[in-house]
């Protein structure tokens, strides 16, 4: 990618995280997807300023991303099963405080914008999926950077950028108490720090991280795998043994509450995106591979294959047993 294009997505992706979006329809009813395929026009939420996640692109004037690309499989997918013809598409950009109203007063039909699957979110809507198993990473800088563990960064030179009041960068902090946190507004404005040494790594959902060192290869960013260095307990009581992921995050596609048919439909759409094709990846892999980069794919496939890894690739689309699973609590005088 030439130094222009990079330029020119990067302030795609600055003005669209400084974008607001307003509620026009409050009070009015849900939408229904069926309904909305079956009359040959949907309403589909994504985000707007995430490389390779969900992406307004400047150059081809079109949203583009991993996501956007299951939405697309998924209402398509539907369509064909209901006899009729593809839907036309409009794209709604969904900012994460808004989703829920988004849902609940009919402005989109359904939403795959990086959309955890948690308890609280299902008491508002529903979830298809999870279309994708995420976990907590690093982003550096590829060569000459300081940091090649997570471990690196206690050291109290060493100074790890995140969002204002982001999570991930307290599990950091909480484990790795020298560190330096710097908090910014956005994650592209973090990027750029990174760019520039003016941090020395970014920490969120590493398919995130991805998506920006798959956009900008100019940068030279690199993603790191992250894992609790010892037996330790969360911030929420729990206890976290050495080995085990930094957050593990499940992506669902949000609908309105109260359509069973509509769930089941995007979930035997999501089961053939990922069915296997013979001679070639699945339609769920090449949409990721176009998304993030062969490299981290790759990297991905055999980290959840290595002996003993707790570390999963594949989701399972209708499963929701990781919501209620079970935890365990911290033993008195563990670590903290």
């Amino acid at each position: 990618m030439r130094v222009r294009t990079a330029a020119r997505l990067m302030a795609a992706v600055v003005a669209g995280s400084l974008a607001t979006t307003l509620l026009a329809g409050c009070g009015s009813s849900p939408r229904d997807l069926l309904a909305s395929i079956r009359s040959g026009h949907v309403i589909l939420g994504a985000k707007f300023d995430q490389p390779g996640l969900g992406l307004r692109d400047p150059v081809r004037r079109e949203i583009v991303g991993f996501d956007p690309a299951v939405s697309t499989f998924v209402v398509n997918h539907i369509a064909d099963r209901l006899g009729v013809p593809h839907p036309q598409i409009k794209w709604r950009e969904t900012p994460s405080a808004q989703r829920e109203a988004l849902i609940s007063y009919g402005e989109v039909d359904m939403i795959a914008a990086t959309y955890s699957i948690n308890a609280a979110r299902l008491a508002k809507v529903d979830f298809a999926g999870p279309y994708l198993v995420n976990y907590q990473g690093l982003l550096v800088r590829g060569e000459g950077s300081a940091v090649s563990t997570l471990t690196d960064l206690d050291n109290p030179e060493r100074r790890l950028c995140s969002v204002s009041g982001s999570t991930p960068a307290q599990n950091v902090k909480r484990q790795l108490p020298a560190v330096q946190l710097q908090e910014f507004d956005s994650y592209s404005s973090c990027v750029e720090a990174l760019r520039n040494a003016k941090v020395d790594a970014l920490t969120t959902d590493e398919v995130i991280l991805a998506g920006y060192a798959h956009f900008f290869p100019d940068y030279g960013l690199k993603v790191l795998s992250m894992t609790y260095p010892r037996d330790t307990c969360d911030g929420k009581g729990r206890f976290v043994p050495a080995g085990r992921p930094f957050a593990t995050e499940h992506y669902g596609i949000g609908l309105a509450k109260g359509q069973p048919e509509s769930v089941a439909a995007v979930n035997e759409a999501l089961r053939a995106m990922l069915a296997p094709v013979p001679g070639g990846p699945s339609a769920w892999e090449k949409a990721l591979r176009s998304s993030i980069g062969d490299g981290t794919v790759d990297a991905m496939i055999r980290r959840a294959d290595a002996p003993g890894s707790r570390f999963g690739f594949l989701p399972v689309p209708g499963d929701l047993g990781f919501v209620d699973a079970p935890t365990q609590p911290c033993p008195t005088g563990a670590a903290r």
